[in-house]
């Protein structure tokens, strides 16, 4: 692969990535800051989408109109939902989709299609650099919806009918984006919180130890695709 594209939601998720990567050129695109570095022979482009799912699906629609990357990365932190997924473990979508949507609109109109599987090749990719780095890590299914998790209540009811590993608010957008394009996309997310009654402390507490943990990961992806 020639140009790898990578995706985080908030300034946060992106910080160690481009202290790595150094400035590079950057590219502004109808409202997006796009990052572009060489790097080992390959263009490695960045970009901050802003929090939820309407942020990720546009950024990534203009990155991959301007820029055509060979696969899309989306990364950052997320709340584990599995009682086996811990604070600081890596989670591997092997699809993504919204739990706050009825999946009948997105199935039965247009794109036909609700559940957006992720690349086989870069899911494992992505549970070999853990491996690599001694970071525990889980492929499974990652839901997304336009809030913060951060309540029993609503992790309960989500666990209920989706079973997902983990939570966020831009995953199935980028998937949703790139299942359009026909692009190989994944979603690498470390835990951050347990998205419950105690979230948002554990939020506040690990979100710059899961985001350094995860640059670290999908740039060494990156280095092997």
């Amino acid at each position: 692969m020639n140009t790898i594209a990578i995706i985080g939601a908030m300034p946060s998720e992106l910080t160690d990535i481009r202290e790595i990567l150094g400035l590079g050129e950057i590219k502004h695109i109808s409202g997006f800051d796009f990052y572009i570095n060489e790097r080992n022979g390959r263009t490695v482009i960045n970009a901050c989408c802003g929090i939820a799912k309407v942020n990720a699906a546009l950024c990534t629609q203009v990155l991959i109109d301007n820029f055509h990357p060979d696969c899309v990365i989306n990364t950052g932190i997320a709340g584990g939902m599995n009682s086996a997924v811990k604070v600081c473990d890596i989670v591997i979508s092997t699809e993504v989709l919204p739990h706050d949507l009825d999946l009948h609109f997105l199935k039965d109109y247009p794109p036909y299609c609700g559940v957006f599987k992720a690349d086989d090749m870069l899911i494992d990719i992505a549970e070999n650099v853990c491996k690599e780095f001694d970071v525990k890590s889980f492929r499974g299914r990652i839901v997304s919806g336009e809030t913060f998790v951060s309540s029993n209540e609503a992790k309960n009811a989500i666990l209920e009918k989706f079973d997902p590993y983990a939570v966020d608010m831009e995953s199935a957008a980028v998937g949703h984006c790139c299942y359009l394009n026909k692009l190989p996309y994944v979603s690498v997310r470390c835990i951050s919180d347990n998205a419950d009654d105690e979230g948002a402390m554990s939020f506040e507490e690990f979100e710059k130890i899961a985001a350094k943990r995860v640059a670290e990961i999908v740039l060494r992806m990156a280095e092997l695709l």
